[in-house]
């Protein structure tokens, strides 16, 4: 097996370091998951170096080799330091040893050697060195066989993983994201310590976890992650709405899809067909209030009335409760769960233009986010039926085209606004107004009115007079 790195290191800044560290009497390694990648054949922009001794004074050393470009960055809290210039983004830490109380995963830190770096690292496959001194330069520091791990595709912990989990909780969350992202299995005994210190997880906060399922939910493939989250009772920490989604129930001979693996299903869609993570979280949380929105009708079987307005009401509360941005980009996720539905009914409904135009209007620029969506939606394992609701789609996006080629109905505003009617017909602000440019809306939309302003305003005319002669 190949133990020199040396031709692998093509870039001169590894030359650099290992010669500014040789003029200082210094050991220097790459180290962690720039090695690992390196190793799979995975191009990685993070270089991470570490000395046995100061790595601020290595760091300052380097970015004084490589001139007046270069930016150094102390960190002496922590005792890192970054080095940046064109091209170049280098972390450096002196060697150290951990260790932790049990009620914090803040480490009580001390200065090391390379073997104690390397035992305080969480897995295998990232507790490897490269030497860039000129006397060992490429030479492959290994004492955990991670490389081996990598050809065998396992995530397994250098040290006994109970110290490993219980020392840093995080842990069992990136080996869930590491095998997610790499397709690797986690190692049997690893995975069993994982279920045990699943309750160390209440000492992490959730902007850790957040980060954690943010990196899962990025991957090729998220539904892999949340199904080895479940698996090792970590989901009730993570999401426990998510909880809630699993199993089957049945009466009369009747029973409803297990909407949990339905939901990783849709997700895995998603991820197939779309980068965004947010229209992922969309899509993970799109059948969330089915729990609660369920009930049994003798006539029906299982019914989910209104799952998707009460979702759409959920994801606010959730993304609270999870410490996740309360901003455009819940009320985005909030929006695809409530809208998630539509259309399909429209297709359903015979595809009519004031149908149409309705879902552009109120989809608005999130019109291609929801269909990819709804698309992703179709997991029935009927063959026929998917091919209905494909086609039923297909025509949709086919009428949608040739609407919005008419009139641009995603960026829609009522051709009337509020300060005009109150102006024309003297009344003060409140509900009368909205109650008018709904109506006027609902009018151009239908196709009874012209989507101009000297339509909508004879209209609004026709109907004030009429209602509030009424009233």
């Amino acid at each position: 097996m190949e133990q020199d790195f040396s031709a692998r290191l093509a870039d001169p800044i590894f030359k650099t370091v290992g010669s500014v560290a040789d003029r200082m009497g210094r050991e220097a390694y790459v180290v962690g998951g720039y090695v690992r990648d390196l190793i799979l054949g995975i191009p990685s922009k993070d270089i991470d170096f570490v000395t046995v001794g100061s790595g601020i004074e290595l760091a300052r050393e380097v970015a004084r080799s490589l001139g007046r470009d270069a930016h150094l960055a102390t960190f002496a809290n922590f005792g890192t330091a970054q080095v940046t210039a064109p091209g170049v983004d280098l972390e450096f830490v002196g060697a150290r040893r951990e260790s932790y109380s049990r009620e914090s995963r803040n480490p009580i830190v001390e200065d090391g050697t390379l073997t104690d770096d390397l035992n305080r690292r969480d897995f295998t496959i990232n507790a490897m060195a490269i030497c860039v001194n000129g006397d060992r330069y490429g030479e492959l520091v290994d004492l955990f066989d991670g490389r081996g791990d990598i050809e065998r595709r396992v995530i397994r912990t250098p040290l006994d993983p109970d110290t490993t989990f219980s020392d840093d909780p995080l842990r069992m969350l990136r080996a869930i994201r590491f095998a997610t992202r790499l397709g690797f299995t986690i190692e049997p005994e690893t995975f069993k310590s994982i279920k045990r210190n699943a309750h160390r997880m209440e000492i992490i906060t959730r902007e850790r976890i957040n980060d954690e399922l943010m990196k899962i939910m990025r991957t090729k493939k998220p539904s892999v992650g949340f199904r080895i989250l479940d698996m090792a009772g970590l989901l009730p920490y993570v999401l426990s709405e998510l909880e809630d989604l699993k199993g089957v129930e049945t009466r009369d001979g009747k029973g409803h899809k297990d909407n949990f693996a339905h939901t990783l299903q849709v997700l895995d869609n998603v991820a197939e067909a779309s980068d965004d993570e947010w229209l992922r979280w969309a899509a993970l949380l799109h059948d969330i209030a089915k729990p609660a929105c369920k009930r049994w009708d003798p006539k029906l079987g299982w019914t989910f009335h209104a799952h998707n307005i009460v979702g759409e009401k959920m994801v606010g509360r959730i993304f609270k409760k999870m410490k996740m941005p309360l901003n455009d980009r819940m009320k985005f996720v909030a929006k695809m769960v409530g809208m998630h539905m539509r259309p399909q009914n429209v297709a359903e409904e015979g595809v009519t233009d004031s149908g149409v135009r309705r879902l552009i209007t109120d989809a608005g620029e999130d019109i291609d986010a929801l269909m990819t969506l709804c698309e992703a939606d179709i997991t029935s394992k009927n063959p026929e039926k998917v091919r209905r609701q494909l086609e039923g789609f297909k025509a949709l996006r086919k009428r949608m085209e040739e609407v919005q080629a008419a009139d641009d109905y995603r960026n829609w505003k009522n051709p009337v606004n509020g300060r005009e009617i109150m102006d024309r017909f003297g009344l003060p602000p409140g509900p009368k107004i909205a109650e008018i440019k709904e109506a006027i809306k609902e009018a151009i939309l239908d196709g009874r009115v012209a989507n101009d302003h000297d339509a909508a305003w004879a209209y609004a005319e026709e109907w004030v007079k009429e209602h509030m002669a009424k009233e």
